[in-house]
C-alpha cells in the first residue's frame, strides 16, 4: 500500500475547515471527541505511547501520562489518524518509537499504517498553510538559531524534533 499523502492533506484541510481552526495550536483533543472518541490519559507501560480501541459501542484513545505533554499531544493526533484512516483491528497499540523495544518494521517507520498515522498527526498539528504563514512573516528565518525552533514548536504544541521532521517533509530543510 502506498502512503495516501493527498488523501491525508485533504482530510486535514476538511477538519480544519469544519472546526473553524485558523491558527495553532490545533485543538486535537476537541476534534477527536467530536469524531466520537473518548480520550483517557493514563499510566501505561513505558514503551507504549498510546492505543486506539473501538467496537460497535465506543471508541477510546488512550494516551500515556508518563510521556511529555508534546508527545501526548502527538499521540492523540496519531491515534485519531488511525481512527479516521484505517479500518484496523479492534485494539491497536502504538509503542513509543524512541525506545528500541519495537519490532523492526515499526521502529523503521516502514509500516504504511504507522507512516500514514504519523503523517496525519504532523499535518494536523502543524498544518502546511499555518507554517507557511509563520515562515512568511519572518524576514530571515534561522531555523537553527537559538529561538526560532523552540518558539514555533511551543506555538504548535509539538517537540522541536517533530517540527524539524515536518519542515524537512515540506522542503524547508534539506535532508
Amino acid at each position: 500500500m502506498a502512503i495516501r499523502r493527498r488523501k491525508i492533506e485533504l482530510l486535514v484541510e476538511d477538519l480544519l475547515a469544519a472546526y473553524q481552526i485558523r491558527e495553532a495550536p490545533v485543538p486535537v483533543e476537541r476534534i477527536a471527541k467530536a469524531k466520537g472518541a473518548r480520550i483517557y490519559y493514563q499510566s501505561l507501560e513505558d514503551d507504549v505511547s498510546g492505543f486506539l480501541f473501538r467496537d460497535a459501542v465506543q471508541t477510546v484513545i488512550g494516551v500515556n501520562t508518563h510521556h511529555a505533554a508534546v508527545r501526548q499531544h502527538f499521540t492523540t493526533a496519531h491515534e485519531l489518524g488511525h481512527l479516521l484512516l484505517h479500518d484496523q483491528e479492534q485494539l491497536h497499540v502504538d509503542r513509543d518509537f524512541r525506545i528500541r523495544l519495537r519490532d523492526d518494521v515499526s521502529s523503521q517507520g516502514t509500516d504504511d499504517y504507522e507512516r500514514e498515522a504519523n503523517l496525519f498527526a504532523a499535518s494536523l498539528l502543524m498544518p502546511k498553510r499555518f507554517l507557511e504563514e509563520d515562515l512568511r512573516n519572518e524576514e530571515y528565518v534561522d531555523l537553527f538559531g537559538d529561538h526560532f525552533l523552540p518558539e514555533i514548536a511551543k506555538k504548535y504544541g509539538v517537540s522541536s524534533q517533530a517540527l524539524v521532521n515536518r519542515l524537512k517533509n515540506l522542503g524547508y530543510i534539506p535532508e
